[in-house]
């Protein structure tokens, strides 16, 4: 009764706050819970003409189905892989680039390598596809130009018509596009480090890399971990647009995703129920993910999430 009466005292002392979250716990319940009452498509045969109370009930066959489709399992290991793929580089490249930045000393130097790098972000898919689609061209692109004059290629490659290709293109499209805005959160935790630890060292005879070594990457350990089981959570999560727009014909077995699996199944040939079966197997994967990572942080004496 006590701890009852302590958080009734404390939310009424921040009863402003509490009204504030109002709308978004009204926005969290209908956009996010409510519709998993749509689940429910999963285990039925569903048909839109259909009442609900008249949709057949088939129990787990569109799970059983889904897991003996040769194109399911196809789409999943793109998926894995264009996740995984992202995932180390997009880490790998961000801490990199916010080392080198945290180094630069040039303050107008500094600030235009971060307004170039930050700007893919802010283009749409669809302009960034466009444009690594002429890059690619087998018809005067940039990288057929380049590494023909480097002796690398005889002739021009067709890129995007080699599905070996997808992945690679993928990952290093993800990181020209996202790899400025990752940085953010890295520069902002060194901004946290304190500078006396830097001088100490300094004094001590330490190399610049014996300094980021000791000081800097220890100081963004919490940050990375969390970002690890952020990320870990959403590891079946590979985006659609990238995928829709440079997939063809020619790459769809390396290209098409989950994302992509279920808008074929859901919208193209009806099949709803395979459609959202897919969608509960991503997010249960997820969750399973997020809950096991953030475990293992927490075995390991790490940051966690929760």
């Amino acid at each position: 009764m006590g701890k009852s009466k302590e958080l009734v005292k404390k939310l009424n002392s921040q009863r402003v706050l509490v009204l504030m979250t109002v709308p978004f716990l009204i926005w969290l319940f209908v956009f996010k819970y409510l519709p998993l009452w749509g689940w429910t498509i999963a285990f039925q045969n569903y048909k839109p003409a259909k009442a609900f109370g008249d949709q057949q009930w088939v129990g787990l066959k569109q799970f059983r189905f889904m897991f003996q489709d040769d194109r399911f399992l196809l789409v999943l290991r793109n998926t894995l892989a264009m996740s995984l793929i992202n995932f180390v580089l997009g880490f790998v490249t961000a801490i990199i680039l916010a080392l080198l930045l945290n180094e630069l000393r040039h303050a107008i130097f500094k600030r235009l390598v971060q307004t170039i790098s930050y700007l893919p972000h802010f283009i749409s898919w669809v302009v960034a596809a466009t444009i690594i689609q002429t890059a690619l061209s087998a018809d005067g692109g940039v990288v057929n130009v380049l590494l023909m004059k480097l002796g690398f290629i005889s002739e021009p490659i067709l890129w995007l018509g080699k599905g070996q290709f997808f992945w690679g293109i993928m990952g290093a499209s993800e990181v020209w596009k996202n790899i400025g805005w990752n940085t953010i959160i890295y520069l902002a935790a060194m901004t946290t480090i304190d500078p006396s630890q830097y001088e100490a060292a300094e004094m001590d005879g330490a190399s610049r890399l014996r300094r980021i070594w000791h000081i800097t990457l220890p100081g963004l350990r919490p940050v990375i971990v969390i970002l690890v089981i952020m990320n870990l959570g959403q590891i079946l999560e590979t985006g659609f647009e990238p995928q829709y727009l440079l997939g063809n014909g020619l790459n769809i077995d390396y290209s098409e995703n989950l994302e992509i699996f279920i808008l074929k199944y859901g919208m193209n040939l009806g099949n709803y129920s395979l459609s959202v079966a897919a969608g509960i197997f991503k997010t249960v994967i997820s969750i399973i993910l997020l809950f096991s990572a953030n475990h293992i942080a927490k075995r390991f004496g790490q940051d966690r999430l929760f």
